[in-house]
């Protein structure tokens, strides 16, 4: 025989979706609030309907015991089924609709009854509260079954106790009565409860179309991989609110924006500082992929609105690309360089053989000595005049550059700079940003030169960069240090916009100040103050504090 299966369990399935179940657990919540609203109010229902018929009662019997007649007839008549007692009893009785009207004498024994066998006879219940001339309200059971009692005393015309009244009201009226007003509460209940249905159903369509008729369990993994992927990916994400406030910040916004947990609630001014940064954000600059600097990090930003008036922004960190653009720049320019000195070398060399060809051997020789002599000079100022090795080498490598551009690149005659620089780097890429700004807005005009000084004085450094070139309107000196502001063509490998920011940025994090102003001559003039630029006068190179290798990464942006 095959073993006899086991019997399955019933399990209630729950629906799936989140409105089906806000739906049941609100109309469910209904349901016993109108049960438990039905039975509170069933509760005392019972007690007030037994408290009424007991007041009725007592107060029958009352009015039947201030008839002086009836306490007249007690003391003078027999207790018989037709005297007068049974019938002025009898009459009350049938005017009140009362279960019965019993008078007593003081012995307890009835003088009326609406069973008249039961006259003469002593009453069931004990009489003594009555007699002893208290009112009694009572549920109790007699002769004529269970009813609602009020039992008084009966006074004769001098005010003595002479027997008592107790008048029945039949407790089947009272269930009836209790009965009949079930009904119509249920219909109240259930109108109640028909009213909450249709708000919940109400309820949870909205329900419905703002979780897009998603299931708690979606939502919970929604929530699990929305958590996963803000958290892995690489781009910076903040999530604003319809006030602008933010809400959410992922682990890569808090490491561009610099900023950590406290940001979360506050606007993007005060999380974030005035600047551009917190323009773009905000969506007071629009556009797509906008550029901003943020410290030394060059960001790309995209802002999507919401659906609740908020706004989702996108960070991308640009800055190695930026300096893959330099360094692409940065090697084109030597190539460019490089092809010149080749095609210029070769027609040296061919002066050189036709001299030797024409045994002009001393003519030759002045030659050589003329080419070599030249570029040892222009080594020997500068590494005269510009004591840092890194600064010179720049300086150096861009007047070979700016010789094959056509530029003449000088250094003022007041230039000096002793070998104390803190962070040489910084003011590497500051001097590399303005002259090749200058460059490119000289070149390819008559007598275009380029003048660079470099003046120290105790622990501050002056930077000055001059130009022939057409210069800068008024009212664009403030504007070219905007992040993203440029009047050159973008270039195809990175954006425009950044090198001026970027110089300024530089200068301010060490205490000075970026401006630019007219040449002399014509042109543009830079100035780079720069106050804290070099270490003490009795304190060794060596002991300056060494450069952030992580500060300079962006590269010289040509902008202007």
């Amino acid at each position: 025989m095959s073993p006899t299966p086991p019997a399955r369990r019933l399990r209630l399935h729950l629906p799936r979706r989140m409105f089906a179940q806000v739906l049941l657990m609100q109309v469910a919540i209904a349901a016993g609030v109108a049960v438990l609203a039905t039975g509170l109010f069933l509760a005392p229902l019972s007690d007030q309907l037994d408290d009424q018929a007991m007041r009725r009662a007592l107060s029958i019997a009352q009015t039947t015991a201030a008839q002086p007649q009836i306490a007249e007839d007690l003391a003078e008549t027999p207790a018989t089924a037709g005297g007068p007692v049974q019938r002025e009893a009898e009459r009350i009785r049938t005017a009140t609709k009362a279960e019965y009207i019993v008078v007593m004498d003081r012995r307890g024994v009835r003088w009326s009854h609406p069973t008249p066998s039961e006259i003469g006879r002593l009453v069931s219940t004990d009489p003594g509260q009555a007699l002893a001339g208290h009112d009694v309200m009572q549920i109790d059971s007699g002769t004529l079954g269970r009813t609602a009692r009020g039992k008084v005393p009966l006074r004769d015309g001098d005010g003595k106790i002479v027997g008592a009244v107790s008048v029945g009201i039949a407790y089947d009226s009272v269930r009836a009565r209790l009965l009949h007003a079930i009904p119509g509460l249920f219909a109240y209940a259930g109108g109640a409860l028909a009213v909450g249905a249709l708000a919940a159903w109400l309820i949870s369509r909205r329900v419905q179309r703002q979780t897009r008729d998603l299931a708690f369990s979606d939502i919970s993994a929604l929530l699990a991989e929305r958590e996963a992927m803000l958290h892995g990916i690489r781009e910076g994400v903040v999530a604003l609110d319809r006030g602008g406030r933010i809400r959410l910040l992922n682990d890569e916004a808090r490491r561009l924006l610099g900023i950590g947990d406290e940001a979360v609630g506050r606007s993007l001014d005060e999380a974030l500082g005035e600047g551009r940064t917190a323009d773009v954000l905000a969506g007071r600059v629009t556009g797509t992929d906008l550029l901003t600097v943020r410290g030394q990090r060059v960001l790309v930003a995209n802002r999507m609105p919401t659906d609740d008036g908020g706004a989702v922004a996108t960070l991308r960190d640009r800055t190695e690309l930026e300096q893959l653009g330099r360094e692409l720049d940065s090697t084109r320019g030597l190539i460019d360089a490089l092809r010149a000195q080749d095609h210029e070398h070769a027609n040296r060399m061919h002066t050189v053989l036709g001299l030797l060809e024409l045994e002009m051997y001393d003519d030759a020789v002045e030659f050589v000595g003329e080419v070599v002599g030249d570029h040892r000079a222009t080594a020997e100022q500068v590494a005269e005049k510009i004591q840092d090795p890194l600064l010179a080498a720049l300086l150096v490598g861009k007047a070979t550059v700016a010789a094959e551009r056509g530029v003449a690149l000088s250094l003022a005659d007041r230039t000096g700079l002793p070998d104390r620089l803190i962070d040489p780097r910084g003011l590497v890429t500051i001097v590399g940003n303005l002259v090749d700004n200058a460059l490119d807005a000289t070149a390819g005009t008559s007598h275009a030169r380029v003048e660079v000084e470099l003046q120290a004085e105790g622990r501050t450094a002056t930077l000055r960069v001059r130009d022939t070139g057409p210069g800068i309107p008024e009212e664009q000196r403030e504007l070219i240090f905007t992040e993203g502001w440029s009047t050159k063509q973008r270039p195809a490998h990175r954006e425009r916009g950044i090198g001026l920011p970027l110089v300024r940025r530089l200068a301010e994090r060490q205490g000075g100040r970026a401006t630019v102003g007219e040449a002399a001559g014509g042109g543009a003039e830079f100035t780079v103050v720069l106050p804290e630029a070099l270490a003490a006068a009795d304190l060794e190179p060596a002991l300056a504090v060494p450069s952030d290798p992580h500060a300079h990464t962006v590269a010289e942006e040509e902008s202007r």
